[in-house]
């Protein structure tokens, strides 16, 4: 499945490898490309794929029996040459790359059904099914993976544009269990995501999927869990403890495990489930023992 990612860790190790030269045996190297201009490279070649495609928009505007809710591209083209381009019917939002400060990404997304339910938060688990595309040099595209049965993603594992993407969208505003045992969802969220390589995977090719490739993800949400990655009974969206909407770049202990996998935030040798109160209703309190305004799941002197 390519909508998983590496972790971060991972990727900067991968950088550091295949960035720097070996003087002494004259190794061949491969430099990274620049992740500023790669970002603007990126942009305009996604822009120039919704300048001349559009989606079966009129599908979802009039639904024909039996649809399956499921987003088609094609060529603004001949008979199709007065459909509405996707420039037109996108959304964005700008993104920070994860990797280098300063870099951001205009992050476009196609709404072609909100849905009813719930709409997660980064750190979530979710319950979709997808479809993954390149954009080739010649502005086609290539699928490269997809999974039509619905499939369950930490979204904390996907690439981050599919992670930055799909919680604009709610899940199913409800279900029907049918007679044979499946279930229909009602009303769930549809939509696309057009992530940039920064947003993808960069400089390191996946089978099916070249280096610097700009990728399309169309997606149905179904259901939304609240993550916690670590089990510390402390939910992953509250761990986000600078509030950027990144999981990674939180780590109280300076361990090398952020807070949201570090079942002890602090490093004080006392788990952090130890150090909450889980009220029966669910909700959590943080007891701050000292009174410095540190809770002591975050205090290592507490």
């Amino acid at each position: 499945m390519k909508v998983l990612k590496y972790i971060a860790v991972a990727l900067l190790f991968l950088a550091a490898i295949i960035s720097c030269k070996n003087d002494d045996d004259g190794a061949n190297t491969v430099q990274l490309r620049d992740r500023a201009e790669e970002a603007v490279a990126a942009q305009d070649e996604i822009e120039r794929f919704l300048e001349t495609h559009f989606y079966n928009y009129e599908s979802f505007e009039n639904p024909p029996e039996g649809f399956n809710y499921q987003i088609v591209f094609d060529t603004i083209a001949g008979e199709n040459i007065d459909k509405v381009p996707l420039i037109e019917q996108v959304e964005s939002k700008t993104v920070q790359d994860r990797l280098e400060e300063g870099v951001e990404y205009t992050l476009y997304y196609l709404k072609a059904r909100q849905g009813g339910g719930e709409s997660p938060n980064f750190p979530d688990i979710v319950l979709n099914s997808y479809s993954g595309q390149r954009i080739d040099e010649d502005n086609s595209l290539q699928l490269f993976d997809e999974s039509v049965i619905p499939i369950r993603f930490d979204l904390t594992g996907v690439v981050n544009g599919y992670q930055d993407g799909i919680i604009e969208f709610q899940g199913a505003e409800s279900f029907t269990e049918n007679q044979d045992g499946s279930i229909t969802f009602n009303n769930y969220g549809v939509g696309a995501v057009f992530v940039p390589s920064g947003l993808g995977y960069f400089g390191s090719a996946q089978l099916g999927i070249p280096t610097y490739s700009q990728l399309i993800f169309t997606f149905q949400l179904y259901t939304v869990q609240e993550g916690d990655q670590d089990r510390d009974n402390v939910p992953s969206i509250i761990e986000d403890l600078n509030n950027n909407d990144i999981e990674e770049d939180d780590d109280t202990d300076n361990d090398g495990r952020p807070n949201f996998v570090d079942d002890d935030d602090d490093g004080d040798g006392i788990p952090t489930e130890n150090e909450i109160i889980v009220e029966a209703d669910g909700s959590i309190t943080f007891p701050d023992s000292d009174n410095d305004g540190t809770p002591n799941y975050l205090d290592s002197d507490s």
